[in-house]
């Protein structure tokens, strides 16, 4: 009876993941992405231990130094990852992430010490393959692919294919970001901007902003816009109707969002190019009940259907168009369906539950086998 019943409900697993950023948001999309997922993964009840290099720029801009749904460790350079060993090798699964410093040599230690139970989750694969391509390899080696029980990325289509037969993966699966449904929701605040965007400032995303947000608020000087994120050149020509906002930390993402009449997502070029590749802003803008204009690319059907849960655009004309002429039931029932779409598929708990599934079916034999008080990531290692 007790094996049917540990059958059924199977142990909790140990996870440690090393990812660029956890506790700060501060110019990367990383930490809101590790954030949802790592909520759905502690409300199924699995023990997380999170590692991130402790750089300056970080450290001046934590918004979650001390999380409540995973443990979260700092480390000062390669030789201080060596406390964390005991834990590494005692885990489930490990899992790193993309562009963390130093990231070919954190992979090839991991990988020494977790064989077979490391993969690797990409939040930006286009730019990375993209990179690769070139010749260059900064935070993951070409040779090192093979050797991840299984390449989780941000991007999902034929780019799973291509990471499979090009580059030689066992498994490649996609781990879309997600939003916490829990933080991100609609709320009392009217809206202030007819349009808005969030995102670091990114060169090859700046020309598409300019025609589908800036030429639109010099379009419709009666109307406000709002641009928030940081490094933007001090060149830029903003327009009088455009407010600037420098950094806005995820916790007052929702405000921000429910205060938007419409809000903008604007894709990076690589991954235009490689499609399925669905920003965190989309999930949350949804979430909060804020209807989305966006930039086209394939594969944004599979997540929000055209014209029911999102309107795309391809210039100017097409965002003025939206403003002037979308009544507000219709603005209201696009956002009513986005918002069902993201709570049926992509909150951090259902990408949690999707993650789970997939380190089980990877390590049937393996799950639990750091099981009992010595194994548990809470007390392992000891830190000095």
């Amino acid at each position: 009876m007790s094996g049917a019943s540990s059958a059924m409900h199977p142990a909790p697993l140990r996870i440690v993941i090393l990812g660029l950023s956890l506790s700060s948001s501060w110019g990367n999309g990383h930490a809101t992405t590790y954030r949802a997922l790592l909520r759905g993964l502690h409300a199924l009840g699995h023990d997380v231990l999170f590692l991130e290099r402790d750089v300056p720029w970080y450290a001046e801009n934590r918004d979650l130094p001390a999380p409540d749904f995973c443990r979260l460790e700092l480390y000062s350079d390669l030789a201080d990852l060596e406390r964390f060993a005991p834990a590494i090798a005692g885990a489930d699964a490990v899992i790193v992430g993309s562009y963390v410093p130093d990231g070919i040599a954190v992979i090839d230690r991991v990988l020494d010490l977790a064989p077979g139970r490391t993969s690797f989750y990409d939040i930006d694969t286009p730019v990375t393959l993209a990179a690769l391509e070139r010749g260059e390899e900064t935070f993951l080696a070409r040779r090192q692919i093979r050797h991840f029980a299984c390449y989780y990325s941000f991007t999902g289509g034929p780019t799973l294919r291509r990471i499979e037969t090009l580059y030689g993966a066992p498994a490649a699966m996609a781990l879309y970001c997600s939003v916490d449904d829990a933080a991100y929701g609609p709320g009392p605040e009217e809206p202030v901007w007819d349009l808005g965007y969030l995102g670091t400032y990114s060169p090859d995303r700046q020309p598409t902003l300019d025609q589908l947000l800036l030429a639109v608020a010099r379009r419709l000087p009666d109307r406000r816009f709002v641009v928030a994120g940081p490094q933007y050149p001090a060149d830029i020509d903003w327009p009088a109707n455009v407010e600037r906002l420098e950094h806005v930390a995820p916790a007052d993402h929702p405000r921000f969002y429910r205060q938007q009449r419409f809000t903008l997502n604007v894709t990076r070029a690589d991954m235009i190019r490689a499609g399925w590749s669905p920003s965190v802003r989309l999930f949350e803008a949804a979430a909060c009940g804020t209807p989305i204009i966006s930039d086209r690319w394939e594969g944004i059907d599979d997540v929000f259907p055209p014209g029911q849960a999102i309107r795309l655009a391809d210039d100017t004309d097409a965002v003025v168009a939206i403003l002037r002429e979308q009544d507000e039931p219709a603005r209201r029932a696009q956002a009513a369906e986005a918002r069902a779409r993201v709570l049926a598929h992509h909150t951090g708990r259902a990408r949690a539950a999707q993650l789970v599934e997939s380190l089980r079916r990877l390590h049937p034999a393996d799950s639990a086998h750091a099981s009992g008080p010595a194994g548990d990531l809470a007390t392992l290692p000891p830190v000095a």
